[in-house]
């Protein structure tokens, strides 16, 4: 599927607009959370939340789960604020015109192979985000704003694999 056609679709932000909204928000999280945005946290919350509904001895042992067993995921800040970017993702197509399923070059390679290579992407992406202890907004946006050398240096090394990758896996 593509997106709609019909003369309602409003267009993207100019770069510059959404960077400084980006900053004000980021900003704002800041002031009325004491964190920064981060989203892999909330899937960590919810993968030791899920084990200690199928091994919680097996969870609670775990070096890096055990300690984020204690409660319902939902109780922490980072699963609202995840949430709360899918449904203003979603909210924000809507009021665009640009909500659509569809599966992004899916014609060059065909559905499988392109669904297959976003699942193994996403798995490395988090696979790296949990090593790195922070995603992109984790510690790229949030660490970079509080000026943490770890986060310069994770920036310079996500966008020069983002350049290998695309060399490799043009197309996909």
């Amino acid at each position: 599927m593509s997106l709609p056609t019909s003369g309602n679709v409003k267009p993207f932000w100019p770069p510059l607009v959404a960077g400084i909204a980006l900053g004000l928000v980021l900003l704002l999280t800041f002031v009325l959370t004491g964190h920064g945005l981060g989203a892999t946290g909330a899937t960590t919350r919810l993968t030791a939340f899920l084990g200690m509904q199928a091994a919680p001895a097996a969870t609670q042992a775990n070096a890096y789960l055990g300690p984020m067993t204690q409660g319902n995921p939902l109780a922490s800040w980072i699963s609202w604020q995840v949430l709360g970017v899918a449904f203003g993702a979603l909210l924000a197509a809507r009021l665009a015109g640009r909500f659509a399923w569809q599966i992004d070059a899916s014609r060059a390679v065909g559905p499988r192979r392109r669904l297959v290579a976003a699942l193994a992407g996403g798995a490395a992406a988090g696979f790296g985000a949990r090593v790195a202890a922070g995603c992109t907004s984790g510690l790229g946006l949030s660490g970079a704003a509080t000026l943490a050398v770890s986060a310069f240096v994770f920036l310079a090394a996500f966008f020069i694999a983002g350049i290998i990758m695309q060399r490799l896996i043009k197309g996909v």
